[in-house]
């Protein structure tokens, strides 16, 4: 027998149709899950944070300006002392047109990673998603909800970093249109485990062991120079970094060299993406319903 359809009850109008607890229409994913993991409500979680930060615009502008200001040094300084580096398709190129794509990117994780770990406080302090909980939204919900937010955010990063290199004769090929879906996808891995990471800290001391992953992270993921500079036995980990998967598609797309080592590339950070929300969801489950 078909199991009636009803409408979750919310504390706003327009609620979802749902069927046995979960919306109408989910996917096969959607319905091997747990009834209370998901609503189909993250969306929420997503409305609260953009009407927070309307309120404190300036935390989000502030966010572009480190990046760009990497970027002019580069152009007025660095440059002139370099000159000229290999590019992806092994012609030369500008070595601040090597480095842009890969800070955008960087850009991205930063704003990604930075933002999930605010969710300790809303764990430890605010009490946030034991008040969401109580509501028909789910762990899903949360860890979808939160990660959605991060990567919009670092989405406006990626926006105004692209528009400032299309500005400085940076973007030279329209395969670098592709940057704002690169930087998204980097972001929603980095937020993924970003947000794990938060369900792990114990206390904001810890935040430091964030700090010295991520900066390593930043300095030696080929975003300053290429893979040859490494000796071979240091290059399977750098390979390792997520980072690292990012700059190469950015600093291919950039220039508008396609290769198919790419799908690699994006499988791995999908890979990364997918199971950091998965294992946020239970981490949060494990946290506030057990």
């Amino acid at each position: 027998m078909n199991e009636p359809t009803t409408t979750a009850r919310t504390p706003e109008a327009g609620a979802r149709p749902t069927v046995g607890g979960r919306p109408a229409g989910g996917g096969p994913l959607l319905r091997m899950l747990p009834s209370s993991a998901y609503s189909g409500l993250s969306f929420r979680l997503v409305e609260r944070s953009v009407l927070l930060y309307s309120r404190a615009w300036l935390v989000l502008v502030s966010g572009v300006f480190e990046p760009l200001f990497y970027l002019l040094a580069f152009q007025v300084g660095f440059s002139s002392l370099i000159g000229e580096v290999t590019g992806p398709d092994g012609r030369p190129m500008s070595y601040v047109a090597f480095v842009a794509p890969a800070l955008l990117v960087a850009s991205a994780m930063n704003g990604a990673v930075y933002e999930t770990l605010s969710i300790f406080y809303k764990l430890r302090f605010d009490r946030l998603y034991d008040a969401v909980l109580a509501t028909p939204m789910g762990t899903l919900d949360v860890a979808i909800g939160e990660i959605s937010w991060a990567v919009l955010r670092s989405g406006l990063y990626a926006v105004a970093f692209l528009g400032v290199m299309a500005a400085m004769g940076l973007a030279t090929s329209p395969w670098a249109l592709l940057l704002i879906p690169t930087a998204l996808l980097i972001a929603t891995a980095f937020a993924a485990i970003g947000m794990v990471c938060a369900t792990l800290l114990r206390s904001s001391s810890q935040f430091d062991y964030i700090h010295a992953v991520v900066m390593p992270m930043f300095l030696f993921s080929t975003t300053f120079y290429p893979m040859s500079v490494y000796p071979a036995s240091l290059r399977w980990l750098v390979e390792l970094s997520p980072l690292y998967h990012g700059i190469e598609l950015a600093r291919g797309l950039s220039v508008g060299v396609l290769d198919p080592t790419m799908i690699g590339h994006i499988g791995f950070l999908v890979v990364l993406a997918a199971g950091g929300l998965y294992i946020a969801s239970r981490r949060i489950g494990k946290l506030l319903l057990s």
